[in-house]
């Protein structure tokens, strides 16, 4: 793939590099700044830029051989392409659509000067790659993907219970958790507006963070959590506002069972009538152990509600939130670009963006919490947490509810907003709390409570005056609540009758006598959390309790090892104990590997603290759990930030020009 020589002449953007590696973007336009972030991301995550690229192409599958089949035909099955000659042109504003292929050309830029480093380039990136790349990933975040494999699950799993608590404790999937904290000036023991920004994402992968800082002469200015092959900052602050984001999981998909015709397995009943449903065939590019590409033929169906598939138990159409959406990253911008609170909720009303909560802080002191969702105006007396019939086209939804009545709380009296996971209907003081009664059901709101959110109530929650140094305390915390899930699996082990067994009466004890915390000196977190997880999965509590002693036993010699020797951060030549474990505020989640240890692989990832002091001036903090090169091994910022992360310490973020004066280690043109 080559870059014309005169290319990057049009863009008229410099790189600097800080003393840890952060790219500190400057540009006269904006679309000069999107085309340095563009070629300061393939510097440092080519490789992960590239596999987007391939996922939003349906090419997965030619990489990667059969693993990647569905994804390719989900990129099929949602019609991304389509949406994208349908809409991209006319849906966007020509200067976001500048932006985005500034940014792509950036990226290619790179490859054309690194054809060393790039071997497996694919055809040059394009701005429409980034947005189908946007619209394929984004219904995911409220758990698309999971209704799609539960329907299209074999008759005998079809509508089993999702694992996902299991599978997330177990760490079989990583997480797609996140903490966010707004303290207005009176909740402030200095009055100060303070804000935490801490997704909980995999380590590496499409989904990692990536650390930037972005300046235009055109008034964006941002810094935060990017994505790599987005342009745009996704979370973190600009000189005026901030904001952290959560994942939320209302009900923003609908499934439909069709009646088809006996005669003819195309059609479906629609209002007492047949229609046609419309049908192609896709070939999939399979890559095969000797190297060489198999196509595989897969069905792909869609009806008035959208895509469809056929089961081994039915037919069924899906109509969910995201569909036929291109102006994600119009959102995007206007969100970065915002200036006040006004200027920001006016961006979150194009309601472009189909799910995420959003906890807000600014320079003025507001703070607010926004449940978002594109939530269809459903037909009341319906229940739409199961299937609908697919027949009557009153049950298709065609309008979406407005941003300023979706659930949202604004300056509480109480000055605190949060959220982690859990309902907005707990996302204060209770006395603050939004009512779920002021909601109709037909939004699916969810109803549940993590270890995380009671943590909240019990540390920020319970201190009324917060200084910065509690501040950060609070988002550091090790404990599991007494309300949680693993705090009532403890009891449950506490309550068994385990008779003379000396070992098992030991185990119990050691239990029993857990003080909750999962600091790396702990020696009963081992045990009780391995015993907690199994007894999540189904198992009873002496049987986890059995099973939990013997792997202790079989890796360590004992079944109370201080909890850092099991949990490790592995990066590089480093192998360091972690505080912290699955639902914790300071949350960790690992993989186990051969020798028993669990290597963190996801959970606190970039975390970022904001603040502006009572006359509004801005300071702001972060730390990375790597460094800034996400996959340069012999880059020193590989894994020089994986310290302070395991320290639970953070460095200052160099926001301005004069907070950069002095720490610039590089500074080039991008191909110089």
């Amino acid at each position: 793939m080559l870059v014309a020589p005169t290319q990057a002449a049009e863009y008229d953007v410099r790189i600097r590099r800080d003393d840890w590696g952060v790219p500190h973007i400057l540009g006269k336009t904006d679309a000069d700044a999107a085309y340095g972030l563009g070629y300061a991301q393939a510097e440092d995550d080519f490789v992960t830029l590239r596999l987007g690229t391939l996922t939003a192409r349906a090419l997965l599958a030619s990489e990667q051989g059969p693993s990647g089949v569905d994804s390719d035909y989900m990129v099929a099955l949602l019609d991304v392409w389509g949406v994208i000659a349908r809409r991209y042109d006319k849906d966007l504003p020509a200067d976001v659509r500048a932006v985005l292929d500034a940014y792509a050309a950036g990226v290619n830029a790179y490859v054309a000067k690194h054809p060393d480093k790039t071997k497996a380039a694919m055809a040059p990136v394009t701005g429409r790659d980034l947005v189908a790349g946007m619209i394929f990933n984004s219904p995911n975040f409220y758990g698309l993907d999971g209704v799609f494999r539960r329907t299209m699950a074999p008759a005998k799993t079809a509508g089993a219970a999702s694992p996902l608590v299991t599978a997330e404790l177990s760490s079989e999937v990583l997480p797609t958790g996140s903490n966010g904290v707004a303290v207005g000036p009176s909740r402030s023991a200095d009055g100060a507006t303070r804000l935490l920004v801490n997704s909980h994402q995999p380590f590496t992968g499409p989904f990692a963070w990536y650390e930037a800082v972005v300046q235009s002469g055109e008034g964006w200015h941002v810094t935060g959590g990017f994505f790599p092959g987005s342009p745009f900052m996704l979370h973190g602050h600009n000189a005026h506002l901030g904001w952290a984001n959560t994942v939320n999981n209302p009900d923003l998909a609908d499934v439909y069972t069709l009646s088809i015709n006996p005669a003819n397995a195309d059609q479906y009943r629609l209002d007492g009538a047949w229609k046609a449903l419309e049908k192609r065939t896709v070939q999939i590019q399979v890559k095969q152990p000797d190297g060489t590409l198999k196509a595989v033929e897969r069905e792909v169906l869609r009806s008035v509600h959208g895509p469809a598939v056929r089961t081994d138990h039915g037919v069924f159409a899906f109509r969910y939130s995201g569909q036929d959406e291109v102006r994600q990253a119009q959102q995007y911008f206007a969100l970065n670009k915002a200036r006040s609170l006004a200027e920001w909720k006016k961006a979150m009303a194009l309601q472009a963006l189909p799910s995420i909560n959003y906890v807000y802080a600014d320079a003025k002191g507001n703070v607010g919490y926004v449940y978002n969702g594109k939530f269809p105006v459903r037909k009341e007396g319906v229940d739409w947490s199961g299937v609908v019939a697919g027949d009557r086209s009153d049950l298709i939804p065609k309008a979406l509810i407005a941003f300023p009545k979706i659930p949202q709380l604004w300056n509480p009296k109480s000055g605190l907003v949060f959220n982690s996971n859990n309902t907005p209907f707990r996302a204060s003081d209770p006395a603050d709390d939004l009512k779920p009664e002021a909601y109709s059901k037909t939004l699916g709101v969810q109803s549940n409570m993590t270890n995380r959110a009671w943590r909240v109530l019990e540390t920020y929650g319970a201190d009324p005056s917060i200084t910065d140094a509690e501040f950060d305390a609070y988002k550091y915390d090790l404990t599991y609540s007494v309300q949680s899930d693993a705090a009532k699996a403890v009891k449950a082990i506490a309550d068994l009758d385990v008779g003379a067994d000396t070992d098992l009466a030991a185990a119990k004890a050691l239990v029993a006598g857990w003080d909750r915390r999962t600091d790396v000196a702990n020696r009963g977190a081992a045990l009780s959390m391995l015993s907690a997880i199994a007894i999540q999965g189904g198992a009873t509590p002496l049987a986890a309790l059995k099973q939990s002693m013997a792997q202790l036993k079989s890796f360590y010699g004992r079944i109370d090892p201080q909890w850092g020797e099991a949990s490790r951060i592995r990066r590089g030549a480093l192998d360091m104990p972690v505080d912290g474990g699955p639902d914790i505020f300071r949350a960790i989640y690992g993989r186990p590997g051969l020798d028993g240890r669990l290597a963190a692989a996801g959970g606190d990832t970039y975390v970022m603290f904001v603040a502006w002091d009572k006359a509004g001036k801005l300071s702001s903090r972060s730390v990375h759990q790597f460094g800034a090169a996400t996959q340069d091994r012999a880059s020193p910022h590989y894994a020089d930030q994986t310290p302070l992360f395991v320290g639970m310490r953070t460095k200052p973020v160099l926001f301005t020009e004069a907070d950069l004066a002095g720490h610039i280690k590089r500074d080039y043109r991008p191909g110089e």
